[in-house]
């Protein structure tokens, strides 16, 4: 576990607020590309990634509702603990999706074929709403979708059915 110190900053052009990345924290995880979890002021851990900021800096996003939660402001100093994150898919499977892979094994061999990234996408767009049933929708949307694609140039805007 690495530990630091850092403050919640923003980047105008993309109205995002970070937590900033120290260059010596970049070098000791070794590479940009890992997936971690993030505990800010030993309170609230949830799963991330690095973006790049330049001059082997970082930041992670972090966005208005945990910083509610976390009771924090732009420019408050905050403490961040880094771990990497060993989960397989860098994020929290809905149980629907969970559900629908079980039962549709074409759907799963073509999820399981997906970059990283896309699988994260899925996961986090079929989690983005409350509904049980509205979230079982979207993954039978998803996964119908991926199934008509052309394997190997699967976009998200076809995966929603934009294309």
């Amino acid at each position: 576990m690495i530990k630091f110190k850092t403050t919640i900053e923003q980047l105008d052009y993309l109205n995002t607020k970070y937590l900033e990345v120290p260059k010596e924290v970049v070098d000791e995880l070794g590479t940009m590309k890992i997936r971690l979890l993030c505990t800010v002021n030993n309170s609230l851990t949830f799963q991330c990634g690095l973006m790049a900021l330049g001059e082997g800096k970082a930041y992670i996003s972090i966005n208005a509702k945990r910083m509610k939660q976390l009771g924090v402001k732009l420019y408050d100093q905050v403490t961040v603990a880094l771990e990497k994150d060993e989960s397989k898919y860098g994020m929290p499977v809905p149980e629907e999706l969970e559900e629908l892979l079980k039962q549709d094994l074409e759907g799963k061999r073509r999820f399981d074929k997906l970059t990283p990234g896309m699988q994260r996408y899925i996961i986090y767009y079929v989690s983005g709403v409350k509904n049980p049933q509205l979230r079982l929708d979207r993954a039978i949307m998803l996964i119908e979708n991926l199934k008509r694609s052309v394997e190997g140039k699967e976009t998200f805007r076809f995966l929603l059915g934009k294309d």
